[in-house]
């Protein structure tokens, strides 16, 4: 082990060129994890210092702040859009929005840290965050609200990409199992205490608290990135630096995806599929990309995203599952308090501490999974396992309707949460494992803009069907087949209508509607799930006993300086 450790890479092991260019190898050049990789005996000679934990814990306490503003107005949305004289448009895209933009710009901060480094791009992120939050603390009109939830999404999606890649530049493979399952257990407290919290200030404050309640998160993170997160990088000039950028690839990815997203989002909700206004940026969307891929294969000198991560089947079937996991996960926290608050008469505080079986049953099943794979090498179990507890548990939920007791709710919920929260570490092992140390940061970014961008498609796909499902219902109804189509494109607010209606008949079919359409959803979402489980048979096992090769490792440790100034003389190389 020490040998391994301590051997200079071999060229071609660092991400440097293997043809032409610093970082554009050929596909024929591309090599295995195995061919790539110093393979040790056992884990590397790891031992955490306090800066590493106090920079680790700096990362958990801002990924709980963004997992915190990724569900906190969930439950307020009512409220908010009641406040603020919104729509249920409106309403569903304050929370689509901050999924949107944290999903299209992941990518760039991965590219941009390799080439600036990763401390100022986190620092950038953070202040992205701060400004999302003061405007959409301080909006007096949806518009505004919007755009301060946008912000807040191109800051938490940079947090989140620069978080795990930051972990992979430090930590061994092998070890990384804890490390993320503190980070997936800071998501998973962050994303039930989200609605709790949000429900709570909105119901016994003011809405507006659901933004300022991020300022002390974001003081941590200006005190102590700059204090502990200090870490190693290239001693290039600026001008060398902004030559470096895939300014053509940044741009056409980022208006691609966005241009993708957007017509997915409000399909079948503000427009029909049909229609020019969902078809239109949905082809250019695709075409876009198209274009971008051709661009970043054949044209690109530094390449916004390395294709050569999607070279290994199991690398590949670990972003596909990664998204399905961001549907469903996200699908699940985000339409559960609408059935608890609609049909089950539930607070806002309540309907957020039902979530509980599910959620807090996440983080726990996450670290341990992750000391597990760390202790035994292997992740290939835990994944299937994990998909199997997540289809049966995701099926369960179909049970829900209006007379569903609380016990029979909080052991089904329980299920999908250990099933969905063992997957991700898991998945993270499978990705990694099968990536070479070359596209390491690169890769890691990509599952998480896939896991965002699954995260993404969940809100929206879930809130198309929810909303449609409601619509058939309610044309069904005498009652209420009038008013069926403007009652389902305002189905959020409608959850106040429901609680403030007096019990009869009139109440129990919106309630009934209401369950119906979450069960819609259930159905979905459990039929991802199984083509996930089935994809997860194919996924190999790659030995995680991985030598550390870290381009911005700590100032002070010895590996990192020397991989430092070695791409630094290669640039020189490069440049004259």
């Amino acid at each position: 082990m020490a040998s391994a450790l301590n051997n200079p890479p071999q060229e071609g092991r660092d991400g440097s060129s293997l043809t032409k260019g610093p970082h554009h190898p050929s596909p024929s050049h591309y090599l295995t994890p195995e061919q790539d990789e110093n393979i040790t005996d056992e884990p590397a000679d790891f031992r955490p210092t306090t800066r590493f934990w106090l920079a680790i814990m700096t990362l958990a306490v801002l990924t709980l702040m963004v997992a915190l503003d990724a569900t906190i107005i969930s439950v307020a949305l009512p409220k908010i859009a009641m406040k603020l004289k919104g729509t249920g448009i409106q309403a569903f895209w304050a929370g689509t929005s901050f999924m949107l933009t944290a999903t299209v710009f992941q990518p760039s901060y991965a590219s941009f840290s390799h080439i600036f480094g990763r401390k100022p791009l986190i620092l950038l992120a953070i202040t992205f965050f701060l400004a999302g939050s003061l405007i959409g603390g301080l909006a007096n009109d949806f518009t505004l609200l919007l755009i301060g939830r946008s912000l807040q999404g191109v800051g938490g999606g940079g947090i989140t990409a620069l978080t795990e890649i930051i972990i992979t530049d430090l930590v061994p493979l092998r070890l990384r199992g804890q490390w993320f399952g503190i980070i997936s257990a800071m998501w998973s407290v962050g994303s039930v205490s989200g609605p709790i919290i949000g429900g709570a200030f909105s119901q016994n404050v003011s809405w507006r608290w659901i933004f300022y309640l991020n300022l002390p998160f974001i003081g941590v993170g200006y005190v102590m990135v700059p204090l502990f997160l200090r870490l190693n990088f290239l001693p290039s000039s600026m001008a060398s630096k902004l030559r470096r950028v895939d300014y053509f690839g940044t741009v056409v990815f980022v208006g691609s995806t966005t241009s993708f997203l957007i017509p997915v989002t409000w399909g079948g909700v503000m427009y029909n599929w049909s229609s020019w206004r969902t078809l239109v940026p949905l082809t250019i969307g695709v075409a876009g990309l198209v274009v971008f891929v051709l661009y970043e294969t054949y044209l690109a000198v530094e390449p916004l995203i390395r294709l050569s991560i999607f070279q290994s089947r199991t690398a590949s079937i670990a972003y596909a599952t990664n998204v399905l996991h961001g549907m469903i996960l996200w699908c699940v926290l985000y339409y559960l308090p609408l059935y608890f608050e609609a049909v089950k008469g539930y607070t806002p505080v309540v309907a957020g501490l039902a979530l509980f079986p599910s959620s807090f049953t996440v983080a726990p099943a996450a670290v341990v999974i992750g000391l597990l794979i760390t202790k035994t090498g292997k992740y290939r179990w835990s994944i299937i396992l994990g998909w199997t507890l997540t289809t049966l548990g995701i099926g369960l939920l179909y049970l829900f309707d209006v007379d569903t007791s609380t016990v029979q709710w909080v052991f089904i919920m329980l299920v999908s949460g250990v099933g969905m929260g063992m997957l991700f570490p898991a998945m993270q092992f499978a990705l990694q494992g099968a990536s070479t140390n070359k596209d390491l940061a690169f890769a890691v970014a990509m599952f998480s803009f896939f896991r965002s961008f699954g995260n993404a498609l969940g809100v929206a796909i879930g809130g198309s069907i929810f909303q449609n499902e409601m619509r058939k219902r309610l044309l069904a109804s005498p009652r209420w087949a009038d008013q069926a189509v403007m009652l389902a494109k305002d189905s959020a607010a409608l959850v106040q209508t429901i609680k403030l209606m007096p019990a009869g008949t009139d109440k129990r079919d919106l309630q009934v509607a209401y369950a119906q359409s979450f069960r819609a959803i259930a159905v979905v979402l459990c039929a991802l799930a199984g083509v996930s489980l089935i994809l997860s048979l194919f996924i190999k096992s790659y030995d995680l006993n991985r030598a550390l090769e870290s381009e911005q490792g700590f100032m002070n440790e010895k590996n990192s300086k020397a991989k430092a100034g070695e791409e630094a003389r290669r640039e020189q190389k490069n440049s004259g």
